[in-house]
């Protein structure tokens, strides 16, 4: 599929699928000395892209940064908690990008086969 609803959706998928991986790197280093937690931003540039109409797949970047979380004794900013909320909400956003993408393709499919 290549049309804006579908890039859009692609889009999303790939985000958060970044995000979950930025987010598990942050949870794996927890305690290692001088580790810099990261976060991602998809959603600003998605959104632009929208506003503008010219969503495609190629023009979309992710964009991945330190976070500013106070540094602990170790000289490391990963805060757990933050952490496991952000993974929590990620698995529910990427359960429901993934459910928009079911219904996309099975009311495609419907119309297709009334034809």
């Amino acid at each position: 599929m290549s049309d804006p609803v579908s890039f859009v959706l692609h889009d999303a998928i790939d985000g958060l699928a970044l995000r979950q991986r930025v987010i598990a790197d942050n949870i794996a280093n927890v305690d290692t000395p001088n580790f810099r937690a990261h976060s991602v931003d998809f959603e600003s540039a998605l959104s632009s892209a929208i506003d503008r109409g010219t969503v495609s797949t190629d023009q979309l970047q992710a964009t991945v940064e330190e976070t500013q979380t106070p540094v602990g004794a170790n000289n490391n900013n990963v805060d757990l908690r933050k952490e496991s909320i952000a993974a929590i909400q990620t698995q529910f956003q990427y359960q429901i990008v993934g459910r928009a993408f079911t219904d996309r393709f099975d009311r495609l499919s419907a119309a297709a086969g009334s034809f």
